[in-house]
Protein backbone atom coordinates (compact mmCIF):
# COMPACT_ATOMS: atom_id res chain seq x y z
CA UNK A 1 0.00 0.00 0.00
CA UNK A 2 1.45 3.33 -1.08
CA UNK A 3 1.58 6.09 1.49
CA UNK A 4 0.05 9.41 0.43
CA UNK A 5 1.81 11.99 2.61
CA UNK A 6 -0.32 14.87 1.32
CA UNK A 7 -3.49 12.96 2.19
CA UNK A 8 -2.14 12.31 5.69
CA UNK A 9 -1.32 16.02 6.09
CA UNK A 10 -4.77 17.04 4.82
CA UNK A 11 -6.47 14.51 7.10
CA UNK A 12 -4.65 16.01 10.08
CA UNK A 13 -5.47 19.57 9.03
CA UNK A 14 -9.16 18.89 8.54
CA UNK A 15 -9.34 16.98 11.80
CA UNK A 16 -7.65 19.84 13.62
CA UNK A 17 -10.22 22.23 12.16
CA UNK A 18 -13.00 20.06 13.59
CA UNK A 19 -11.37 19.94 17.02
CA UNK A 20 -10.88 23.72 16.86
CA UNK A 21 -14.62 24.19 16.28
CA UNK A 22 -15.34 22.03 19.32
CA UNK A 23 -12.87 23.83 21.62
CA UNK A 24 -11.07 26.73 19.99
CA UNK A 25 -9.64 27.98 23.29
CA UNK A 26 -7.92 24.67 24.02
CA UNK A 27 -6.48 24.32 20.50
CA UNK A 28 -5.18 27.90 20.55
CA UNK A 29 -3.46 27.28 23.89
CA UNK A 30 -1.94 24.05 22.62
CA UNK A 31 -0.72 25.71 19.42
CA UNK A 32 0.82 28.53 21.46
CA UNK A 33 2.62 25.96 23.63
CA UNK A 34 3.75 24.01 20.56
CA UNK A 35 4.94 27.13 18.75
CA UNK A 36 6.58 28.58 21.83
CA UNK A 37 8.51 25.47 22.81
CA UNK A 38 12.21 26.24 22.70
CA UNK A 39 11.48 29.96 22.82
CA UNK A 40 13.73 32.11 20.68
CA UNK A 41 16.75 29.95 21.48
CA UNK A 42 15.96 27.33 18.85
CA UNK A 43 15.36 28.40 15.26
CA UNK A 44 12.18 27.17 13.56
CA UNK A 45 14.17 24.78 11.35
CA UNK A 46 15.70 23.09 14.40
CA UNK A 47 12.30 22.75 16.07
CA UNK A 48 10.83 21.17 12.93
CA UNK A 49 13.74 18.73 12.64
CA UNK A 50 13.22 17.73 16.26
CA UNK A 51 9.53 17.29 15.44
CA UNK A 52 10.40 14.96 12.56
CA UNK A 53 12.66 12.88 14.82
CA UNK A 54 10.09 12.67 17.61
CA UNK A 55 7.35 11.79 15.10
CA UNK A 56 9.47 8.94 13.76
CA UNK A 57 10.41 7.74 17.23
CA UNK A 58 6.75 7.83 18.34
CA UNK A 59 5.50 6.25 15.10
CA UNK A 60 3.11 9.10 14.33
CA UNK A 61 2.51 9.41 10.60
CA UNK A 62 0.70 12.73 11.11
CA UNK A 63 3.63 14.22 13.03
CA UNK A 64 6.10 12.98 10.42
CA UNK A 65 4.16 14.59 7.58
CA UNK A 66 3.38 17.85 9.37
CA UNK A 67 6.95 18.36 10.55
CA UNK A 68 8.57 17.24 7.30
CA UNK A 69 6.58 19.87 5.43
CA UNK A 70 7.35 22.33 8.23
CA UNK A 71 11.06 21.55 8.07
CA UNK A 72 11.13 22.16 4.33
CA UNK A 73 9.20 25.38 4.90
CA UNK A 74 11.73 26.48 7.51
CA UNK A 75 14.59 25.92 5.07
CA UNK A 76 15.75 22.41 5.94
CA UNK A 77 17.26 20.26 3.24
CA UNK A 78 16.40 16.65 2.50
CA UNK A 79 19.79 15.68 3.97
CA UNK A 80 19.07 17.55 7.22
CA UNK A 81 15.69 15.87 7.55
CA UNK A 82 17.28 12.47 6.93
CA UNK A 83 19.92 13.25 9.57
CA UNK A 84 17.13 13.95 12.08
CA UNK A 85 15.60 10.61 11.11
CA UNK A 86 18.91 8.88 11.74
CA UNK A 87 18.90 10.21 15.30
CA UNK A 88 15.39 8.81 15.79
CA UNK A 89 16.48 5.46 14.35
CA UNK A 90 19.47 5.34 16.71
CA UNK A 91 17.09 5.56 19.67
CA UNK A 92 14.04 3.80 18.22
CA UNK A 93 15.56 0.91 16.28
CA UNK A 94 13.49 -1.19 13.90
CA UNK A 95 10.14 0.59 14.25
CA UNK A 96 11.82 3.95 13.60
CA UNK A 97 13.58 2.72 10.48
CA UNK A 98 10.27 1.26 9.29
CA UNK A 99 8.51 4.63 9.65
CA UNK A 100 11.46 6.36 8.02
CA UNK A 101 11.41 3.93 5.11
CA UNK A 102 7.70 4.27 4.54
CA UNK A 103 6.18 7.50 5.87
CA UNK A 104 9.20 9.80 5.87
CA UNK A 105 10.27 8.67 2.40
CA UNK A 106 6.81 9.50 1.06
CA UNK A 107 6.76 12.85 2.87
CA UNK A 108 10.21 13.81 1.61
CA UNK A 109 9.18 13.16 -1.96
CA UNK A 110 5.76 14.80 -1.60
CA UNK A 111 6.77 18.05 0.10
CA UNK A 112 10.26 18.61 -1.29
CA UNK A 113 9.16 21.19 -3.86
CA UNK A 114 6.38 22.91 -1.89
CA UNK A 115 8.66 25.83 -1.06
CA UNK A 116 10.76 26.27 -4.23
Amino acid sequence: MAINAREILNEFTSGLAKVTKMDNDFVQKFMALDGGAGGDVLPAKTKELIGVAIGIYNRCQYCICVHTQGAYGAGATRQEILAAAEVAIAFGGGPSIAYTSAVLSAALDEFEHDFD
